[in-house]
């Protein structure tokens, strides 16, 4: 096994290359968002045991039913992203035919193939360092920022969440040689 950086491994085979990226490991940060998630969620429960037990007017029911919306929305996000920190990852699979790509919370996660003769545009999205994008994708609650990405019948793909740009610019070299190496073995035995 190799590594790009502290969250990038992979392994070479002859046949395929795997690929994991894990989140970034802050250690304050999980038992944080762990402690926020919980009182989020109790806050709603208590919302919701009050408002059940309280004789509401019809404008106070329709304003605990959009916070509630929101509250539902935001439990979410946050409980996903506190998975993620805790055990999430991407799997990356080059084989001789596709490239699988999973985005995993313990084993949970939908694997999707990609042809590798139909993986057009590979490149790196950087953002400026200043913009609000990047603040907004530096924020613990935020599980996206990918640095790489393709586009794959008329679709674009991202992937390598929240990679610092040294790492992103080593994986996006190792990706497209990769997939290079085996379209060529590919398109050779095919002519043979």
């Amino acid at each position: 096994m190799k590594w790009i950086g502290n969250r990038i491994s992979f392994v070479d085979d002859q046949s395929k290359t795997t690929i994991v990226i894990h989140p970034k490991d802050i250690g304050w940060l999980k038992p944080l968002m762990g402690a926020w998630t919980s009182m989020w969620l109790t806050l709603g429960v208590i919302v919701i045991c009050v408002s059940l037990n309280s004789k509401l007017t019809e404008q106070e029911s329709i304003i605990i039913i959009i916070f509630l919306g929101f509250w539902v929305y935001f439990a979410f996000k946050v409980m996903k992203s506190w998975f993620w920190l805790m055990w999430g990852k991407e799997l990356i699979q080059i084989d001789e035919v596709n490239l699988k790509y999973k985005k995993s919370i313990r084993k949970y996660g939908k694997s999707k193939s990609f042809l590798l003769e139909n993986i057009n545009k590979m490149t790196m999205h950087k953002t400026e360092e200043k913009s609000f994008q990047a603040a907004w994708e530096k924020s613990p609650w935020v599980i996206g920022g990918e640095r790489i990405e393709f586009e794959y019948s008329g679709k674009i793909v991202k992937m390598g969440r929240k990679l610092e740009q040294k790492d992103a610019e080593l994986l996006f070299k190792l990706l497209t040689k990769r997939v290079e190496v085996q379209v060529r073995k590919n398109r050779k035995s095919h002519s043979a």
